[in-house]
């Protein structure tokens, strides 16, 4: 689709846990990662923080005034003890994922990746499952210097494929995304999950597969 084409609207996606069933390969390696400096963390904790930066999530766990310098040494343990699990594992798409990848992109939809994951594990995701074919813009939180709820990221993703924020909608299994979705001005589809089995969103779906075949469309005709 060329820039004078006008889109039909952007889908703004996030990664894990809402096109890639990730979840558990992130659980352990921040298990492991905290067992080997002799910290712990339980799974009701890590649910809490799934989708925010690593920085964030140790301030979450463990209180400001961490050290910087700690914060990135256990941040770039945990992401590449969650590449190799990923690379031992394998990794999927989640039910729908790319059903709708491909029904957005052949109706005219403009389509972006807004992920707070780390670069890196977006490129392994990427590698792994071709995800390339669907999404050719790509928006961390480290490119923008801030992650959700912040909006930047969302607002960026917008502006890369130029559609504006009252028509993008976006897509999330966390309420941090959730939350930077409704400062960003944007509609959502907030994606159940058993980390987090209640969400607040425009549309509310326990998977991808369950949407209903307008409701993209039908979000943004709500004006």
């Amino acid at each position: 689709m060329g820039p004078a084409t006008e889109a039909a609207g952007g889908a703004l996606w996030d990664l894990d846990g809402t096109l890639i069933d990730s979840a558990g390969h992130h659980w352990i390696a921040w298990r492991d990662t905290l067992a080997a400096i002799g910290r712990t963390v339980t799974e009701a904790q890590f649910a809490r923080t799934f989708g925010k930066r690593n920085d964030e999530i140790l301030r979450d766990l463990f209180g400001d005034g961490l050290d910087p310098a700690w914060v990135e040494e256990v941040s770039e343990s945990k992401e590449s003890t969650y590449r190799r699990i990923l690379r031992e594992r394998g990794l999927g798409l989640l039910p729908g994922a790319e059903a709708w990848l491909v029904r957005l992109g052949a109706r005219g939809w403009r389509q972006a990746l807004a992920s707070s994951a780390p670069p890196k594990n977006i490129e392994a995701a990427f590698d792994a499952l071709r995800l390339d074919r669907f999404l050719r813009t790509i928006v961390s939180a480290d490119e923008v210097g801030r992650g959700k709820p912040d909006p930047a990221i969302f607002l960026e993703a917008a502006r890369r494929i130029g559609v504006p924020a009252n028509r993008c909608v976006v897509v999330e299994d966390a309420p941090a995304g959730l939350e930077g979705a409704r400062r960003a001005g944007m509609r959502s589809i907030g994606v159940l999950s058993d980390h987090h089995p209640r969400l607040e969103a425009d549309l509310v779906v326990p998977s991808l597969a369950a949407l209903p075949d307008e409701a993209f469309d039908g979000l943004l005709a709500r004006g």
